[in-house]
């Protein structure tokens, strides 16, 4: 990653993101701590000074919402700093996170559960640290998203080893929303998958913002980190649906895509404009619909910014931004066509069948009584047409500079005002050239154009997001038997003795290898050697990975003495109680209870099994309400002598009390 201490100024908006988020967590657990103490106490005037902190605090969050709004609209950091007649577009900055130390949690479940002494992996540990030390500060470049894509491909290794379903892990992950801010923490490793995948989307859009818009290569490359972007984030919503932060809620993130494809589609407009507009009247009205198309994916962005409760926490410079663009590219539209029908007239050399078509497919309806052949032919009627473009486009450039100075983030962008200014100036000359004494009650309304682009932006997930990795903890052996879901006896020590170069079993599979065909009256078989066990080491060897070759290999040579070997013994994973999986939003824990399978002593044996007791009319209509409101789907009880994880149980456990009997289940 990059230095954390570098002056660059897109560090300094990181580090002043970083500072805004800690106090807002901190005004927000002074809230949480007022609000408690009002519903605790019955003093009325301690409830006085209760209400007067809770109005500061109050305040104070929304000054800091407002500091954060800010940052959010500096899009100026974030700009090509050689470009100079480019509107600026919008990039997403990256969400905070807090350190985590996985040290002593890892040590201590290595020895736990693998029997292995911790402190022989610290260097494995600390490099894993430090690549997610690195994934907060990445370079604004490919490599910078590789450094994500790789700790992201080594989130799923981290789970399998360390992260078992039925234990709770004590590591909390921290990210904080990048609009609002709030803390959001889970113990699981979803939070950290989904904001890793946001920061990689963001980080494309840097990219993207970053690029020298004044070439074709620096277009190309914005138009495909947008479209990278935006494939990012449609995967991040597809994967994970439920994701606590709101900044990834399905909402926010459709919006989210639709302005990271419309920047792409204005990148593309850019492309076809830049080697210049041929002042021809088909290529006049080709612009026309490519710029009507950037207006109305623009127009999509900012309706879908001003709904609730996306409005409340995206920053009002984005939707103005949105809006600007919205008037502006829709005012070039018809600049455009204005300029093809007063500046072209029907020629004899000119096709006329073929300017019939053009201009009929701009329109999607012509004013009353007039035909696409009469505005090319008749002089009048097309000077008439024209005019009317030409009021539209610098109607639609004043209302642009009128939306523009409402946002007072908005007035810092120099560079847009003068564009802006200059495209006004530019429909004000057009129509003074065309300007004679004419009867102005009889002013012909301009028809909407049709929008039509030959390249439309699409989303495309970059395959650089999937990077193949060496998995830290390979040490431990290979993970589809050596992980955290998989339970077995400590490493014993088996010393073998062969008899006539016999072992008295065989040996099967990959790696690890494991025995099979066990001579029961062998030596090996009296020391206690299993079938099934897995042979972890020969003697000083350590054979997790090895294969049944070299392994045999190991153990051809044994002399008189015999050799020792290792192995452990897969143990039956018993059903586990109920483990709950907390999310802290904003100091508000919302706790969500996975099914809990019941199993007890007396469910191994199904002739001793307690008849239960039928449940009253009234009982059965309150459970089926308590069916309804969960979304687990619960399995059903089969009081046949089925298996004992077939019995239901309840989905939410009561803190209080808890017992196994039939009736407290359904």
């Amino acid at each position: 990653g990059c230095n954390p201490f570098a002056a660059t100024g897109r560090s300094k908006l990181q580090n002043r993101r970083a500072t805004v988020n800690q106090q807002i967590i901190k005004q927000m657990r002074m809230r949480a701590g007022a609000e408690n103490l009002l519903k605790a106490t019955s003093n009325n005037k301690v409830k006085e000074m209760v209400l007067l902190e809770l109005s500061y605090v109050n305040s104070n969050l929304q000054l800091l919402m407002g500091q954060l709004e800010g940052l959010n609209s500096s899009v100026e950091v974030y700009q090509n700093t050689q470009e100079t007649a480019n509107i600026p577009l919008i990039a997403l900055g990256l969400k905070e996170t807090k350190d985590i130390d996985f040290s002593t949690f890892f040590k201590d479940f290595i020895l736990e559960h693998y029997s292995e002494d911790g402190k022989c992996f610290e260097d494995e540990i600390a490099e894993l640290m430090d690549l997610r030390q690195a994934c907060r500060t990445p370079s604004r470049d490919e490599a910078g998203v590789e450094l994500m894509a790789k700790y992201s491909s080594h989130l799923p290794l981290m789970e399998s080893r360390f992260f078992s379903p039925s234990r709770q892990t004590g590591i909390f992950f921290t990210w904080y929303d990048s609009f609002t801010g709030v803390p959001v923490c889970q113990q699981n490793l979803s939070l950290e998958k989904a904001s890793i995948l946001f920061n990689m989307a963001a980080l494309y859009s840097q990219i993207g913002t970053r690029s020298d818009r004044q070439t074709i290569v620096g277009l190309e490359e914005a138009i495909s980190s947008f479209q990278k972007a935006a494939g990012i984030l449609n995967h991040l919503k597809e994967t994970f649906t439920h994701t606590p932060s709101y900044d990834m809620s399905p909402a926010m993130l459709s919006m989210l895509i639709r302005m990271l494809l419309a920047q792409a589609q204005e990148c593309l407009f850019e492309k076809t404009a830049l080697p210049g507009i041929r002042n021809h009247f088909n290529s006049l009205m080709k612009m026309a619909q490519e710029a009507a198309k950037v207006s109305e994916i623009y127009d999509q962005v900012h309706q879908s910014m001003i709904q609730t409760p996306i409005k409340d926490n995206v920053p009002f410079f984005w939707s103005t931004m949105s809006q600007v663009k919205t008037n502006h590219y829709r005012s070039m539209a018809h600049y455009f066509v204005a300029s093809a029908l007063l500046d072209h007239q029907l020629g004899l050399s000119d096709d006329e069948d073929q300017q019939e078509k053009t201009l009929s497919q701009v329109y999607d309806r012509l004013p009353e009584g007039h035909s696409p052949l009469d505005i090319l032919k008749k002089k009048d009627e097309r000077e008439r047409v024209g005019k009317a473009h030409i009021r539209r486009a610098i109607l639609g450039h004043e209302e642009a500079l009128r939306v523009y100075s409402l946002c007072h983030h908005l007035n810092k962008l120099q560079v847009l005002q003068d564009i802006l200014r200059a495209s006004l100036q530019r429909s004000l000359n057009k129509s003074s050239e065309n300007e004679e004494d004419e009867d102005f009650s009889d002013y012909t309304e301009a028809p909407d154009i049709i929008s039509k682009t030959e390249h439309r932006a699409e989303m495309e997930f970059p395959a650089t997001t999937k990077v193949k990795v060496t998995d830290f903890f390979e040490r431990l052996g290979p993970l589809s038997v050596f992980s955290a879901k998989q339970r077995w006896t400590a490493p014993r020590t088996i010393q073998l003795h062969p008899e006539d170069r016999d072992l008295g079993f065989t040996l099967k599979g990959e790696s690890p290898v494991h025995v099979v065909s066990l001579d029961p009256l062998c030596p090996a078989a009296a020391e206690g050697l299993k079938e099934g066990d897995y042979i972890v080491a020969v003697g000083d060897t350590d054979s997790k990975w090895m294969a049944v070759s070299d392994v045999m290999r190991l153990l051809k040579d044994v002399n008189e003495e015999g050799v020792a070997i290792q192995v452990v013994s897969v143990m039956d994973s018993n059903p586990q109680m109920p483990t709950k999986s907390a999310t802290f939003c904003g100091n508000l824990p919302k706790t969500y209870s996975m099914i809990c399978l019941a199993y007890d002593d007396d469910d191994k044996n199904p002739k001793s099994r307690k008849v239960t007791k039928k449940s009253s009319f009234l009982n059965f209509g309150l459970k089926n309400r308590l069916k309804s409101a969960s979304t687990l789907s619960l399995p059903t009880a089969d009081h046949s002598g089925a298996l004992p994880w077939n019995k239901p149980c309840p989905t939410f456990p009561s803190s209080s009390s808890y017992n196994h009997n039939d009736s407290a289940l359904y």
